[in-house]
């Protein structure tokens, strides 16, 4: 999964967690600070990217430090994010 596919992800699942729309994300946003999220709506917006996404996050071995920023994020999701039918073939 490219990471412009995974911001349009985060852009949906953040729009449903803060019922407001969400758009033009970019790398150097902040999760926080910028979008003023808490520990609460970081779990919400988890939820929806594990169903949009079909990926499981494992609440255990998550980082604060991949919620940094859009970038962090996004690099956390693609990390954990299943290969692609047919990839790498």
């Amino acid at each position: 999964m490219d990471d412009n596919t995974i911001v349009a992800q985060v852009e949906t699942a953040l729009s449903e967690v803060l019922e407001r729309e969400v758009t033009g994300l970019t790398e150097e946003i902040r999760l926080f600070e910028d979008l003023h999220l808490d520990s609460t709506s970081v779990m919400e917006m988890l939820m929806e990217l594990e169903d949009s996404m079909k990926i499981v996050i494992d609440p255990e071995n998550l980082d604060m430090d991949d919620f940094q920023t859009v970038a962090t994020l996004t690099g956390y999701l693609r990390r954990i994010s299943p290969e692609p039918q047919g990839a790498g073939e």
